[in-house]
């Protein structure tokens, strides 16, 4: 089983300073999908994470974005962005290993007064194309910060939130379409489809992650009918406003 972990860490370099190491050193995963990692490739590279093979990519905005893959196994080939007119913000890194592609995603925010929303969506039409292709050749594990919450379950005041970026209509639906148009499998709900109160993201505002007030925004999805298993939440790590999350998959890096 290969071990796959996801964490958008909100700056890299902060999160190193709070524990980042020790976390990767505990659980020691094959592949580490990082998502926010505001730092240029060459910075990054120098920062002393323990994994021969690194790939960071990094947004034209300098402190912004960009998302990374580390693995432990090289990959045969790494691509990053996907098709379409889209800036240069670091979003997408995807690695085509023996029996699967892993995919390290960072999906637009619709941002306040929902200003995003309309490119959010076109974002998200764009990269289900790209996930599609993808499966069409091998199963696809999709790791990241997908900026949703799917279901009313998946944070903790939806009626308030009803029309907040993550919370729309239009995202869910979106959303929904890559699980049954595309076949991928949202894997800690399908573990654990009644389970609640369990997040990924807490505001920063005192008193909210200690309340748990949060929402599900990060996740291992698997297309095909690739076993997998340990899905997980570790809502119990800090370091960032995010967690981190992970899936077993039965595949050969």
């Amino acid at each position: 089983m290969a071990r796959i972990f996801s964490w958008n860490v909100n700056g890299v370099r902060s999160a190193l300073g709070k524990g980042l190491n020790d976390f990767i050193a505990q659980t020691s995963p094959d592949v580490l999908c990082l998502q926010e990692t505001k730092c240029d490739a060459a910075t990054a590279k120098t920062l002393g994470f323990n994994f021969p093979y690194q790939f960071w990519h990094e947004a034209e905005k300098k402190g912004y974005s960009g998302t990374a893959l580390l693995a432990k196994v090289e990959p045969i080939a790494v691509t990053t962005d996907i098709e379409g007119d889209h800036p240069s913000e670091g979003r997408v890194i995807t690695a085509e290993f023996k029996d699967c592609y892993i995919v390290s995603a960072y999906v637009p925010n619709s941002q306040r007064e929902l200003e995003r929303l309309s490119y959010r969506l076109d974002w998200d039409a764009d990269f289900h194309y790209h996930l599609a292709k993808l499966a069409k050749k091998k199963t696809v594990v999709v790791c990241g910060d997908l900026n949703v919450a799917h279901e009313e379950v998946d944070l903790a005041n939806p009626a308030q939130n009803r029309r907040n970026a993550g919370f729309t209509d239009e995202e869910r639906e979106s959303f929904a379409k890559l699980l049954q148009q595309y076949g991928f499998t949202d894997t800690f709900r399908a573990a654990h489809p009644e389970l609640k109160h369990r997040y990924s993201w807490w505001s920063y505002r005192p008193g909210i992650r200690e309340r748990n007030i949060g929402w599900r925004l990060d996740y291992c999805l698997t297309s095909g009918d690739i076993p997998w298993d340990q899905a997980q939440i570790h809502d119990q790590v800090f370091g960032s406003d995010h967690c981190p999350v992970s899936v077993s998959v039965s595949a050969k890096l």
